[in-house]
């Protein structure tokens, strides 16, 4: 009879090198595991406080305060008002509620037509691009400056471009081309408020143009052909392929660049120098006008708390409707 020389222990020798092991490795346990995600998310939420938070909190509290030039050296003198400003600057009824209805109004029309524009352009650029072709970087690169230029050389640039007399618009529409029979006042007037949206329009078209241009990678090639062989042409491909295709890119741009247009303060500071014309008194010249101007700090904090709940709910409403479109279409 044959003995086992295998050794009492040899099943529970260690696998070895290579081998898989034999049951689920076990998680670190301990008070640094369980900190580092705070940790890690620590500056960023000490930002957003600093940044973002405070400052909001801060302006809440003195839309709440008579805060006037007689009080700005010392705030705790400023008396608390409650709900006064808000009613003051909201009573469409008094002379200030008409200017900041008015104001909100231009402001309105101003975001609807820059975002429309600036997606029109964003979209035809980002179609004519989408196939490759001779010089295509060099355009993608010439289309995106404008986004990549800082907004204060951009904007004083065009300041000095739609001057009366001194202009480059005047210069090649009257003097070069005779369209015109005189020249005319582009930052004042009726006029400011069309020269404001060209500017607006020229600078924010190339981030929309960046955006589709990403989400069109995104779209199959196969998409395209098999409309082409259905006898699809462009824009039945464009309607049917391209623009569901860009669904989730769209909803997404048009409620950011909604944002920064209603929210724009530097375009408008920049190029009529603080004090818009009334055709162009956007709602942010218009705050800023009440608080700097004036030094009433109190109602110029109750129209940006305002502001800030009328952003809110837009955006609120935007996305409810959208997931509500596409839970149906799902």
């Amino acid at each position: 009879m044959a003995t086992s020389t295998t050794a009492p222990d040899a099943d529970r020798r260690e696998p070895r090198a290579g081998s898989p092991a034999r049951g689920p490795a076990r998680r670190p346990r301990g008070p640094r595991r369980s900190l580092l995600p705070y940790l890690l998310l620590a500056p960023a939420i000490v930002l957003e406080l600093a940044i973002h938070v405070i400052p909001m909190v801060v302006g809440v509290w003195m839309s709440m305060l008579e805060l006037t030039q007689f009080h700005i050296r010392d705030w705790s003198t400023a008396p608390f008002v409650g709900f006064e400003n808000y009613r003051a600057t909201l009573d469409l009824n008094s002379a200030a509620g008409k200017e900041l209805l008015h104001s909100f109004w231009v402001t309105l029309a101003y975001s609807v037509l820059s975002v429309g524009f600036a997606w029109l352009l964003g979209i035809s650029a980002a179609v004519v691009l989408q196939k490759p072709f001779r010089g295509r970087a060099i355009l993608r690169a010439l289309f995106l400056t404008p986004y990549a230029l800082p907004v204060y050389a951009a904007v004083i640039t065009w300041s000095f471009l739609l001057q009366r007399d001194t202009g480059l618009v005047n210069h090649v529409l009257v003097d070069q081309l005779g369209l015109l029979g005189e020249r005319p006042f582009w930052l004042i007037g009726d006029n400011s408020f069309w020269s404001l949206l060209v500017v607006s329009v020229w600078r924010n078209w190339p981030f929309a143009f960046l955006c589709l241009m990403a989400g069109l990678q995104n779209v199959p090639g196969e998409m395209y052909e098999a409309a082409a062989i259905d006898g699809a042409g462009f824009w039945r491909r464009l309607r049917s392929v391209t623009l569901p295709m860009l669904r989730p890119v769209n909803l997404v741009l048009l409620l950011v660049l909604f944002l920064w247009t209603f929210n724009d303060f530097n375009t408008p500071f920049v190029l009529f120098g603080g004090s818009a014309p009334e055709q162009a008194d956007l709602i942010s010249i218009h705050i800023y006008r009440s608080s700097f101007k004036t030094w009433d700090f109190g109602s110029g904090s109750a129209m940006s708390v305002a502001l800030l709940l009328f952003l809110l709910v837009v955006s609120a409403l935007y996305l409810l409707i959208t997931n509500r479109r596409r839970d149906d279409h799902a």
